[in-house]
């Protein structure tokens, strides 16, 4: 019987999958090594377009109508937005087939931070003593730091002003992502030498915004010339009216201010690879990285100026849901790409079968373990891409359904979307009311119903009420498509 794993799991906040892809000008020299030893996934979609109910559904396999937590969790009172703690989380089930487990960093998945009620017996997030000693570290430090570039939002009058980007003086092992590198590094030392396998999951803030990094980092970038998101002048039109409420934040911002903030990010991503490369070349010079699985992803995108927009929330774009997601290990091909529609949430049930664990028998979520050893094997179905979004503070409710090449987009608030991305793969032309596209659409939306009701998506699935029926086609479409 072959041993179990070693799991290094490094997780990014808020970063684009498009970053790693070839020839992209993000400078990510250790994530581009793993790429090499392992499987880039290039259409891993997340399963919602906000920190927390993407990270339990991470945890759980779970999509967020399922396990409860529907918004992020610090917006909302105590008794809202609730985990429902019965679901099991994949931790757990590495704890009770021997592993060491530890945890590090950004958790957002829900209120208690008592992560050992979780399955992690090693832990450091924020409110917990370790990280909150480190986190006043690093706030110490930057603010007696200084900003040589930093740009702030102040519109629409009455709002208070917030940083978007800036570049300090602070270097990063002073900052967030260097502590939780050094309290990684600490249970390393620890479970390296040890006999038994372990799991340390290493979560980091960055690069989501403000976009703040140091100045070394920024000057790999040129400021003058960087790209500019193709659909950054997009007009919204024939979209929901909420996306251009959205974009008047950010319409006096310039070509150059925009082009500074995707520098900013950039250099912060190129600061997180550093920081990861680090614990990657740790567990190599303890000989133990071919029996390690390494994992790296993010928990959702961010916009980064696409359609004059910043951050993420209720916008369906690509840039929002697509992320990263690479694995590198043994039993994993080498330099092989898949082009498999992969969840975020699949990584439950696939860490579990390569760790010959338990299932979580989360019917939400399937392995792709198969795709790792074989990425482009055509032996499995075809995967159809699915998200969900609940705005509880906009009350935005959104359904993605990604059927290659088509996207469709249900906004029970406001005009629906449907894209071909092959055609429009910035998404600038929305043929929701194209007759031609009829027969996409109808396929497209009887996938959103199947979905809702396989997975008990009822708040949904049951709106039979006259005045609630607002979705293009009605649930019995499904038995026709």
């Amino acid at each position: 019987m072959m041993p179990r794993p070693n799991i290094l799991f490094l997780m990014a906040d808020q970063m684009q999958g498009e970053v790693l892809d070839s020839g992209h000008v993000c400078h990510t020299p250790n994530l581009d090594r793993l790429v090499q030893r392992g499987v880039r996934f290039s259409r891993a979609y997340t399963p919602n377009a906000i920190c927390s109910p993407a990270r339990a559904s991470l945890m759980t396999g779970l999509l967020p109508h399922n396990h409860g937590v529907l918004t992020v969790i610090h917006t909302v009172d105590d008794d809202q937005c609730c985990l429902r703690t019965a679901k099991p989380h994949w931790a757990q089930r590495l704890g009770t087939a021997g592993y060491r487990t530890g945890y590090f960093g950004k958790w957002h998945v829900e209120r208690t931070q008592k992560l050992d009620l979780f399955g992690w017996q090693t832990f450091a997030c924020e409110g917990g003593n370790r990280l909150r000693q480190a986190e006043e570290e690093a706030r110490a430090a930057c603010e007696s730091a200084t900003f040589s570039l930093e740009m702030a939002l102040d519109q629409p009058p009455g709002y208070q002003s917030q940083r978007l980007y800036g570049v300090t003086d602070c270097p990063p092992e002073q900052r967030s992502m260097g502590l939780r590198t050094r309290l990684a590094m600490d249970f390393l030392e620890g479970a390296l030498p040890g006999g038994e396998p372990w799991c340390c999951f290493v979560s980091v803030q960055e690069p989501h915004d403000p976009f703040i990094c140091g100045g070394e980092a920024f000057e790999r970038y040129d400021a003058d010339t960087l790209p500019l998101s193709p659909s950054c002048d997009d007009d919204l039109e024939g979209r929901p009216g909420i996306y251009r409420k959205a974009a008047r934040v950010f319409a006096h911002m310039s070509d150059r201010q925009r082009r500074e903030a995707a520098a900013c990010y950039y250099a912060s991503i190129t600061e997180i690879d550093q920081q990861f490369g680090r614990l990657i070349d740790r567990v190599e010079a303890a000989g133990q990285l071919d029996r390690t699985l390494v994992v790296f992803t993010s928990d959702h995108g961010e916009l980064l100026g696409a359609h004059g927009l910043y951050c993420k929330n209720f916008t369906a774009a690509e840039e929002v849901y697509r992320i990263p997601l690479v694995a590198a290990g043994p039993g994993v091909a080498r330099g092989g790409q898949s082009l498999a529609r992969v969840g975020l949430h699949d990584l439950a049930p696939t860490l579990l079968e390569l760790t010959g664990c338990r299932s979580l028998n989360a019917g939400d979520s399937r392995s792709f373990a198969s795709l790792l050893r074989e990425p482009d094997s055509s032996a499995s179905p075809p995967w159809i891409g699915y998200a969900e979004y609940f705005g509880g503070r906009m009350l935005v409710t959104q359904r993605v359904v990604w059927d290659d090449p088509w996207k469709f987009v249900f906004n029970g608030f406001d005009q629906d979307e449907l894209y071909n991305l092959d055609e429009d793969p910035f998404e600038m032309s929305n043929r929701i009311d194209d007759p031609t596209c009829d027969q996409h659409l109808r396929r497209l939306v009887a996938h959103m119903w199947r979905r809702c009701r396989d997975t008990g998506d009822d708040s949904l699935y049951n709106s039979q009420y006259p005045i609630l029926r607002v979705a293009p086609y009605g649930p019995s479409n499904t038995a026709s498509c």
